[in-house]
C-alpha cells in the first residue's frame, strides 16, 4: 500500500501544489511567500487525499 500511495502523491502533491500556486498568482499575489505557502499548502492537502485515493484502490482490488 504504501508503495502505491508514494506513486500516487507524486503525482497528486504536484498537481494540488501546482493549482494552489496558479490560483495564488491569478488572485494577484505575485511575491515569494503566498506562492511558497500555496505550495506548502497543496503538498499537505495532498497526504489526506492520496490516503483516500489509495484506500479505495486497494478496496476495489485493483492493485496487487
Amino acid at each position: 500500500m504504501f508503495r502505491l500511495a508514494s506513486i500516487l502523491y507524486s503525482i497528486i502533491g504536484t498537481t494540488m501544489a501546482g493549482s494552489l500556486m496558479v490560483f495564488v498568482l491569478v488572485i494577484g499575489r505575485d511575491t515569494l511567500v503566498p506562492i511558497l505557502l500555496a505550495a506548502g499548502a497543496g503538498a499537505l492537502l495532498a497526504l489526506p487525499v492520496t490516503w483516500f485515493v489509495t484506500r479505495a484502490m486497494m478496496a476495489d482490488g485493483t492493485t496487487e
